[in-house]
């Protein structure tokens, strides 16, 4: 196993952008950097800076360690990566955590302060574009908006800086209040939709309905329960007690106001534009749901895909310049098949799903799956919804072609993660379980591998050095749907929101809901978080909705698989998934082998560093720390 610190340009110029060799040119500055006269006077110099703006957003969610191990979507496989600190809520301001999952303050300010020498310089800029000029100014204040949106979601109201600060200026700045940060977000973006309308759409780059999801997101963080004093001091001693609550929540307005004002930036993406296949007026079967939502994950960015899934992307990370450049192996990005997947295809089983998860996927009539319905407990994974063999591995599964070296194990290329009875007394340890003969050490400790995001294009082999080129879904429409359906239970549109809520089902196959109240809430979020499984939500969402306790906090359930021969059955050799010659009994267990999960309120939200507030005096802690 490889670690990856990722190392952000802070770059004040653009000083590595390639530069013809002009004899004149030598003889009055370095090779290694150009002036910032210099670049603010060429469309592609300045084309080039704001790329290296976007290089901080660094591989998005396809890091080694994924954000799905903080909450209950995941399992980390691999002890001592500083991920404990959170999952037993010892973090500290002297312990920040791995920050390869949590964006630092630091590396967020980095990145504010180069969307700030780009918002500053363009407006001057002398090369003759003025729709570039304008695209650039534009992606510019979303890219602002979208670190800042980051240091919001993550550490609260932050010091809200609008201009590049300069080497002998006192950087001693106090925090603004969290409702600060909305404005000033909220403006940000606004500027982004209005200069970037009518822009072309490239993907990978902002464009007007990435801003207009952005809002979205931002307005519907901003109208939930964590974020509103009242409620947030009601529901946790932590927050209740917190001087400064203004840093963290609003302390005053109109909620209703707030959830109205979401409501709306969420309806106009809707209004704007289309996501993929929401348009149909009763399920899909469980075949077209499952392809339908394997093509979601690909993005357009596998053959195995449809390509007009791309309407769900509005704003992705691609796997171009544009972003951090793909030139090591193996990291993050084109890598996460083999950060993730089966050990038995030579892999690294790094996030693996928990019970938990696998729990919260409905039976297809629409029915909650229950152990202690025996039907249920005997065949756990049929007849579930779609989504779920879309999304996880799990024992039986079909998967890619085996390697050379593993194939004479399972020619059958199914995964194998439980053990089997040989016939002789002896039992079949699976191929992908802790105890294969395969690299165990990179086996799953769940009984589960992730399928959602890894290219199952039998001509991506994960663990070579090329591999897949799916996009990271920053913002995708179906978010924005649900921020829509969030806003409408709350504001009392209930049939709005099963309206939109059954759009999503039907294309997941599943049958129309017609609840109301308190089952309509409990529904829909349960229905956000299976549509948006290993999107980088969950974290947010069950600290916003202020259910982190009930989530992170119940620790981790794994599952054990065994196969018992039926009388006078011949064993499969080698051995292959069959119902007709074994017994199946799964057993859901407590994981006691890797980490023991709690929670504690002050991880509402991450600590400032103590290096950050010694730097600067006027910083004030979050809650609980």
């Amino acid at each position: 196993m490889k670690k990856r610190k990722l190392v952000l340009l802070g770059l004040l110029t653009v000083a590595l952008i390639p530069i013809s060799c002009n004899e004149d040119f030598l003889e009055t500055q370095p090779l290694d950097s150009i002036s910032a006269d210099a670049t603010w006077a060429d469309g592609a110099l300045s084309q080039a800076f704001v790329f290296n703006v976007y290089s901080s957003l660094g591989y998005g969610g396809f890091e080694e360690e994924g954000l799905a191990s903080l909450t209950d979507e995941a399992m980390f496989t691999h002890s001592g990566r500083g991920i404990n600190v959170i999952t037993e809520g010892s973090l500290s301001p002297a312990g920040t955590g791995n920050v390869n999952i949590i964006p630092q303050w630091n590396e967020l300010y980095l990145a504010v302060r180069k969307a700030n020498i780009a918002i500053q310089e363009l407006p001057n800029a002398t090369f003759d574009d003025q729709t570039l000029k304008d695209r650039l100014l534009g992606e510019a204040h979303f890219l602002r908006a979208y670190y800042y949106h980051q240091l919001m979601r993550y550490y609260g109201g932050a010091p809200l800086i609008d201009t590049p600060y300069g080497l002998d200026e006192d950087y001693s700045v106090a925090r603004s209040t969290f409702a600060e940060n909305v404005d000033f977000i909220v403006a940000d973006l606004d500027q982004a939709i209005s200069l970037l309308d009518g822009k072309d759409i490239t993907a990978g780059r902002a464009s007007k309905l990435s801003a207009m999801g952005l809002k979205s997101r931002v307005l519907i963080y901003a109208a939930s329960d964590l974020r509103d004093g009242p409620t947030a001091s009601a529901k946790s001693s932590v927050l209740g007690s917190y001087s400064n609550l203004d840093l963290v929540a609003y302390t005053s307005g109109d909620r209703a106001a707030r959830w109205n004002t979401a409501k709306a930036a969420a309806k106009a993406v809707l209004d704007e534009t289309t996501g993929y296949k929401l348009d149909l007026t009763a399920p899909a079967t469980a075949e077209e749901a499952t392809q339908t939502h394997v093509s979601i994950s690909m993005g357009g960015g596998s053959a195995i895909g449809d390509p007009a899934a791309r309407a769900e992307l509005l704003f992705e990370r691609t796997h171009t310049p544009l972003f951090t450049v793909e030139s090591n192996w193996p990291l993050g990005g084109i890598h996460q098949g083999i950060n993730n997947g089966p050990n038995g295809y030579h892999n690294w089983a790094g996030n693996t799903p928990i019970q938990q998860l696998v729990d919260d996927y409905q039976m297809m009539d629409g029915s909650d799956f229950d152990w202690n319905n025996p039907e249920h407990a005997a065949a756990p994974y049929e007849n579930r919804d779609p989504r779920l063999s879309a999304t996880i591995l799990y024992d039986g599964s079909g998967w890619k072609p085996r390697p050379d070296d593993v194939a004479a194990i399972d020619p059958f290329d199914e995964i194998q993660t439980g053990t089997y009875a040989d016939g002789s007394g002896g039992i079949i340890a699976g191929v992908d379980m802790r105890d294969s003969p395969i690299e165990n050490w990179n086996g799953s400790r769940t009984g589960y591998y992730v399928r959602k995001f890894i290219d199952a294009d039998p001509a991506v082999v994960d663990n070579q050095s090329s591999a897949q080129v799916v996009p990271w879904p920053f913002i995708r429409y179906t978010e924005i749907v649900l921020n829509y359906v969030e806003a409408s239970i709350a504001t009392g549109d209930e049939g709005e929101a099963r309206n939109w809520l059954n759009k999503i089902r039907f294309r997941a196959g599943m049958p129309a809901i017609t609840v109301s109240g308190a089952d309509l809430l409990n529904t829909y979020i349960n229905e956000r978080r299976i549509e948006l499984a290993y999107e980088e939500h969950r974290y947010h969402d069950a600290r916003r909705w202020m259910i982190a306790d009930q989530t992170l906090g119940r620790g981790i359930k794994v599952m054990k698989v065994s196969a018992t021969l039926k009388a006078g059955a011949t064993p499969r050799s080698p051995y292959q998934h069959d119902t007709s010659v074994y017994d199946y009994t799964y057993t859901v267990v407590d994981n006691n082998d890797n980490e023991t999960r709690t929670w504690d309120d002050k991880m509402y939200y991450m600590p400032i560093s103590r290096d950050e507030i010694n730097r600067n005096e006027l910083l004030v802690q979050n809650p609980g720390y």
